[in-house]
């Protein structure tokens, strides 16, 4: 008995970004090679072809409304999806999809028209992490969760960032045809069957809107410029004169975090950018204030899902990693 054939149908729109496209697709085509039977197929709300985030004209095989029956649809992302109000027909055709699809999946910032369609109400859902925020406050009945490369919630399924519908596409392949088959199509695409940690390893240091208070303000830049001095809850409140418990209050009011919590977040952010440019993990936990090597690597797989060594490996320069 032969496998049986799963429709894709990708909704795409002008302004997609091509390899919220392209990734899954080629995930499901080199599937295909090793025994899968998905038939894809490209469809915009009004039927017409579409321009992609580089410029190329994308052709589609007729209406997202058209398609019968689908067993899954994938709604890829594009940038003017944050920046413009997303379109009313777009909305419309993934509402139109939804009951019709065995599961529902958004590819990056695929998820805002998923949330415009209320198809995210009360569920968990992830996007990429520099819009994570932008969601859960565009959305406050989607429950968001920024560091997930990919979140599964019944039968809908949200990705991070770009390359992360690469890892959802490989988790459906799995789910669809098993681990040997997933486990060969990432061989073949030479990219990681599961990658290790999450979005905030890829993020970008920490940005602070500046504090309204005086005080707060001078204590914050005293952090970010020095993190290896001493940033304990009594040197902190010892510099600007107050309790502990009010220097709690000015920190959880005015950034929505805690003394310690925020330390912590700037010499993590510090220790990631001295391992980017090529320094050594001791010298790195030393100059970002961790105090130990073993107080950094904790502080990185807490937070990161990986080890200081993993994430230099990982992010350091390319040059020289080839041969």
């Amino acid at each position: 008995m032969g496998t049986r054939e799963q429709k894709v149908a990708i909704v795409v729109f002008d302004g997609v970004k091509m390899l919220d496209v392209a990734g899954p697709a080629e995930v499901f085509a080199t599937a295909n090679l090793l025994g899968a039977r998905y038939a894809v197929s490209y469809v915009s709300a009004s039927g017409e072809p579409v321009s992609t985030s580089v410029g190329m004209r994308m052709p589609v095989d007729g209406r997202a409304a058209d398609v019968a029956a689908p067993e899954t649809v994938v709604v890829a992302g594009g940038d003017n999806l944050v920046t413009e109000p997303i379109p009313g027909d777009l909305v419309d055709a993934v509402r139109t999809l939804s009951p019709r699809t065995e599961r529902l999946v958004s590819i990056c910032t695929g998820s805002f028209v998923l949330a415009a369609a209320g198809l995210l109400d009360d569920r968990r859902a992830t996007t990429h992490w520099q819009h994570a925020e932008l969601l859960a406050r565009a959305y406050p009945r989607v429950r968001v969760e920024p560091d997930a490369l990919f979140v599964e919630d019944g039968q809908v399924f949200t990705s991070a960032g770009v390359s992360a519908g690469i890892d959802l596409s490989l988790a459906l392949v799995e789910r669809d045809h098993g681990a040997d088959l997933a486990r060969s199509v990432a061989r073949q695409l030479v990219v990681y069957m599961q990658r290790t940690g999450g979005q905030s390893q890829f993020s970008a240091p920490l940005r602070v809107r500046p504090p309204r208070t005086v005080e707060l303000r001078e204590l914050v830049g005293l952090i970010a410029a020095e993190p290896a001095l001493d940033h304990g809850a009594a040197a902190l409140s010892a510099r600007v004169g107050v309790s502990t418990r009010q220097l709690t209050r000015l920190f959880t009011t005015e950034l929505g975090t805690t003394p310690a919590r925020f330390v912590e977040q700037i010499r993590l952010d510090h220790a990631k950018t001295l391992l980017d440019g090529g320094h050594g993990v001791e010298e790195s936990a030393r100059e970002a204030g961790f105090g130990s090597a073993e107080t950094m690597r904790r502080t990185f797989v807490a937070r990161l899902g990986i080890s200081p060594a993993a994430y230099r490996h990982r992010f350091r320069s390319t040059h020289g990693a080839a041969g």
